[in-house]
């Protein structure tokens, strides 16, 4: 029987969990790896040139039957066979989930309300890859009859956070003619700042809203057309944007050419949609082929979640360990570290992935949940990061579990550049599972020569605390294939831990409030309307900036 959420803290195997983790939340990582010299291998998957070695965790063979125990009484394995099978899982908005769709490589049947969605999927595929090498090769000529070298993406959300992620990280792909842009904030600085970088005679825009009615990008998509008409004409628009979106109507109406225009489906949330036509943007900047084997690294990562046992299965163990940090650890937040410069914005897609799909607090059987969901996830790129928060993953009074990625091979093999990084990334991991007792802070500091007061002072200064728990994911090179399984791996991570805590993690109502609020404030700072509902804090606020932009 499955379990709903007023019995998902109560169970017995929660119960069991809760008094394991006291029995052994003492225990030390470094007498583990001492005990167990095949710690590391115990406790490591590989699939293709990816390894997730997950053997710097609290944790031993009882703790990880005991959370397999609760994967299945959580019925995982019957819900990922749920979402790959095209049932309505995402229960607010009674909608099938299928990204995984997106990148069925295979081209088996997939069926939502009785009909297969994949000819539809391989026809905008087939249509993107067609639009995509005019581009790349010219002969979809902007208004003057020049190429059309500069890439301009227009969305908010999972219609720019994904994309720009991918194109940043496979960088090296790109066509050598060809920049990348993306527009997402509604602060005018972020569309002023692209504008006065390219030239309008080569520039591409790609308005990604499904509705095409998202405020923020269809401002800055309007304020990017007056920039084009202003230019070139009016004449000009249907040379130099396309859209990608469900609202033929609307795309017309502002001037796009509706064969122009490239459909994706309410099966497809979206932050889980840069594998559609949302990653037109990829597809232009690195070429159809190679966004292609980015779909096929994925599906190898799902089909590897579909199959895999429990006890194998890369995203499965990745939420199990997040729910057992969070849930029984109470550790509260978690950090991303790719030690890859190109996958410097990881981190932010990740963070929209994580905290929008599991930031929840109402379970699928309509309860208040009691116990902890997302915790809040940050991160950046390594070794940048070490200077930064690094000091708190070490010593600070919270800890923070680590996913620390790294590729064995550099795009920029430069002298010892990568071995450099190589050594750093590893030896964080180390330092946070080993830590340094306040003993051989003492021993370090004698070598060095201090004095027996200088020692007092420094020794508690010098230690460390240690079993710090981390991750260690490595690939062999960061292309489209790598980055695929990357990806789809925090998907179904994400996934899982949503299943754990009986939640939908495929809808996001929390982004809309603070939405409908500011469209009531929006004419009050015109002063077009007055005597609207609001606390004092805010009137006042409205009132003071209405002072100062006069």
């Amino acid at each position: 029987m499955f379990m709903s959420s007023k019995e998902v803290n109560k169970s017995r195997i929660w119960k069991k969990l809760e008094r394991h983790y006291k029995s052994f939340r003492k225990t030390e990582m470094r007498d583990m790896f001492k005990k167990d010299p095949q710690r590391a291998e115990k406790f490591s998957i590989s699939l293709d040139n990816l390894t997730f070695d997950y053997s710097k965790n609290r944790i031993n063979e009882r703790t990880m039957k005991y959370l397999l125990t609760l994967a299945k009484e959580r019925k995982v394995a019957e819900k990922i066979q749920q979402m790959f099978s095209g049932e309505k899982i995402n229960k607010t908005e009674n909608r099938s989930v299928l990204h995984i769709a997106l990148r069925n490589r295979a081209n088996t049947p997939i069926y939502v309300d009785g009909q297969n969605v994949m000819p539809k999927i391989n026809d905008v595929l087939a249509k993107m890859r067609k639009f995509t090498e005019a581009v790349r090769l010219g002969e979809f000529k902007g208004h003057t009859g020049k190429k059309l070298t500069n890439i301009v993406n227009i969305g908010i959300g999972g219609s720019d956070l994904g994309p720009k992620m991918a194109v940043e990280a496979l960088k090296k792909y790109w066509a050598k003619d060809t920049n990348c842009y993306f527009i997402s904030n509604i602060d005018g600085t972020a569309c002023a700042e692209v504008l006065n970088k390219v030239d309008p005679e080569t520039t591409l825009f790609i308005v990604s809203s499904k509705t095409f009615t998202t405020i923020e990008t269809l401002t800055n998509a309007k304020t990017c057309r007056k920039w084009l008409v202003d230019a070139l004409g009016e004449h000009a628009v249907a040379k130099h944007f396309v859209a990608v979106s469900t609202n033929v109507k609307e795309v017309e109406k502002f001037g796009i050419n509706p064969e122009n225009m490239f459909e994706f489906w309410d099966f497809v949330g979206g932050r889980y949609s840069m594998w559609s036509a949302i990653g037109l943007s990829i597809a232009i900047a690195i070429g159809m082929d190679n966004f292609e084997k980015m779909l096929e690294g994925a599906f190898a990562m799902d089909n590897h979640f579909k199959t895999a046992p429990l006890a194998e299965n890369i995203p499965v163990i990745m939420a199990l360990l997040g729910v057992w940090y969070n849930n029984f650890f109470g550790f509260k937040s978690i950090a991303v570290i790719p030690y890859d410069q190109y996958l410097q914005y990881l981190p932010a897609y990740l963070q929209q992935l994580d905290m929008e799909s599991n930031g929840k607090h109402v379970s699928l059987d309509n309860q208040y949940i009691k116990y902890s969901t997302a915790p809040v996830l940050f991160g950046g790129a390594g070794t940048d990061v070490q200077h930064s928060f690094f000091q708190m993953i070490h010593q600070g009074t919270s800890i923070v579990p680590c996913d620390f990625i790294v590729p064995a091979i550099s795009h920029n093999e430069i002298g010892e550049h990568h071995e450099i990084l190589l050594a750093n990334v590893l030896a964080q991991g180390e330092a946070l599972m080993r830590g340094k007792t306040v003993k051989e802070a003492v021993e370090e500091l004698k070598k060095s020569g201090k004095s027996k007061e200088e020692i007092e002072e420094l020794k508690k200064y010098k230690s460390f605390p240690g079993n710090r728990p981390s991750n260690t994911i490595v690939l062999k090179k960061v292309d489209p294939y790598s980055l695929g399984m990357l990806v789809a791996m925090y998907e179904h991570k994400v996934f899982v831990e949503g299943v754990i805590w009986d939640i939908n993690s495929f809808d996001q109502m929390g982004v809309e409030l603070g939405k409908q609020m500011a469209l009531s404030i929006l004419p009050e700072l015109g002063g077009n309307a007055t005597g609207l509902s609001h606390d004092s804090s805010t009137s006042r606020l409205i009132e003071l900036i209405r002072k100062l932009r006069k």
